[in-house]
């Protein structure tokens, strides 16, 4: 890898940093943002979901526009929304000042990210190089999110929660000057810059409904009228996304990419793991803060060791894939997180940290560190350079998908298992924990399901 390879590689992680320490960060900061704007704990939830909602609902359209219209723009134009919400959100004087906030800034991620790696597998060559490159950019996202659950409890302790947000804004501006100086206007892939518009708007609106009923089933109730009309709102957009695709001239999504199988296959694993690994850390901060009262910097110390170890083992992953496919991988780590998670559904109001949860934490984060890698490489792998941007959205579409999913399915565990032990005469804290050990136990549930995904469904190229 060449001097000017290195910088590139090096924005590009540290544009995919600012994104992932956001998201760290903020789990840490939850509880002293429900205290000081008044959130009760069933819009607690919106600070995350907002986010999502916004950054999902628009991934596919942010991937395309940078395919169509150019990379560097559409990534500087990204940093740069991102940057100054960030710095918008540490002023919120309100609830819902902060929610609409984090929905804008979640709009700048949905174009920032995909863009980012669309890059990144188009200045990399298929094999050992992108191999390496993604590796680093794991270990990159596994500091960011180090430096998010370290941060997130020092900040919040001793300077507030506003330099949360606030943290964000010079690294954006570090990442912007230096990709302005040394990143290259990637020539366009696409001979036509025509925009599927409709498409866009249907795909967008399909996801955000879907997003959205997620969201909402978790306070309101699967079976709830909204509930229900956000699902069937979703489900004839996004039929007519594709049915306007097999249309169009120029379609936002040419459904030709799903022939990849292990495109579809990297994609169908990524969305649960995502939905057990998110909603997982979500009441795990809950549990650490709320039921072994640690204060947030310590809260912030606990959670270290996992990205620590998962950009550890992401930087070695390269060497396992020159003696074992990305399918052994993948299928060995997200066994390995599905373990982990699994023995964390086993904690009581009680538990030590050294004796249960860290070991589960080796697991998992083992576990991650394999799997993250394996599964871009197999869902990226042989995707041609023009589709590059829309391989990324997808491949984050899945992502923000699964991390609604997860935080609606486990807040409806969570809740109603609560509200069963009560019911049963347990004390508040012992019904908080049941609760929180059902909602373990259904994210180890949905990593399950990715690791049959990967077992049955992804295959091994012939050489």
């Amino acid at each position: 890898m060449d001097k000017s390879h290195k910088i590139i590689l090096f924005l590009l992680s540290l544009s995919m940093f600012v994104v992932v320490l956001d998201s760290a960060i903020i789990n840490l900061a939850l509880p002293a943002i429900q205290k000081a704007l008044q959130f009760d704990d069933a819009t607690l939830q919106w600070v995350v979901t907002s986010y999502i909602l916004t950054f999902g609902g628009f991934l596919m359209l942010g991937g395309r526009t940078a395919d169509l219209y150019g990379r560097r723009k559409i990534l500087i134009l990204g940093l740069a929304g991102f940057s100054v919400c960030s710095g918008l959100i540490g002023f919120s004087n309100s609830s819902t000042m902060l929610i609409v906030l984090r929905a804008v800034q979640g709009l700048a991620g949905a174009f920032m990210t995909p863009t980012a790696l669309s890059i990144l597998l188009t200045t990399f060559e298929e094999g050992h190089a992108r191999n390496k490159a993604l590796s680093i950019w794991s270990i990159v996202a596994s500091g960011g999110a180090a430096a998010g659950v370290f941060l997130g409890g020092v900040l919040t302790q001793y300077l507030g929660w506003q330099w949360c947000f606030f943290v964000n804004v010079p690294i954006g501006i570090a990442a912007i000057i230096g990709i302005k100086k040394y990143l290259p206007a990637h020539i366009l892939e696409a001979k036509d810059k025509q925009l599927d518009v409709p498409g866009a708007i249907l795909i967008t609106g399909g996801l955000i409904s879907l997003v959205y009923g997620l969201t909402i089933a978790s306070t309101m109730g699967w079976t709830a009228n909204m509930t229900l009309l956000s699902f069937g709102m979703s489900v004839i957009l996004l039929s007519a996304f594709l049915f306007n695709e097999t249309k169009v001239k120029h379609p936002l999504m040419p459904l030709s990419i799903f022939r990849l199988r292990n495109l579809v296959a990297g994609n169908l694993i990524m969305l649960p793991v995502i939905a057990g690994a998110l909603g997982q850390f979500f009441f795990l901060s809950l549990y650490v803060q709320n039921i072994l009262k640690y204060a947030p910097s310590v809260s912030g110390i606990a959670f270290l060791p996992v990205p620590i170890i998962i950009g550890f083992v992401s930087y070695n992953t390269p060497r396992l894939l020159s003696k074992f496919s990305a399918k052994q991988l993948t299928v060995a780590g997200v066994g390995l997180s599905t373990l982990g998670i699994f023995i964390i559904s086993f904690l009581g109001a009680n538990s030590s940290y050294w004796f249960h949860i860290f070991p589960a934490f080796l697991l998992l984060a083992v576990g991650f560190g394999i799997s993250f890698v394996a599964i871009t490489i197999a869902a990226t792998n042989g995707v041609p350079h023009d589709e590059a941007g829309l391989a990324s959205g997808l491949l984050g579409t899945a992502q923000q998908v699964g991390g609604a999913l997860g935080l609606a399915v486990l807040a409806v565990v969570a809740h109603t298992a609560t509200v069963g032990a009560l019911a049963t005469g347990q004390s508040p804290v012992d019904a908080t924990v049941h609760g929180y050990q059902q909602a373990f136990l259904t994210a180890a549930g949905l990593m399950l399901v990715a690791w049959l995904v990967s077992v049955f469904v992804i295959q091994t190229p012939k050489k």
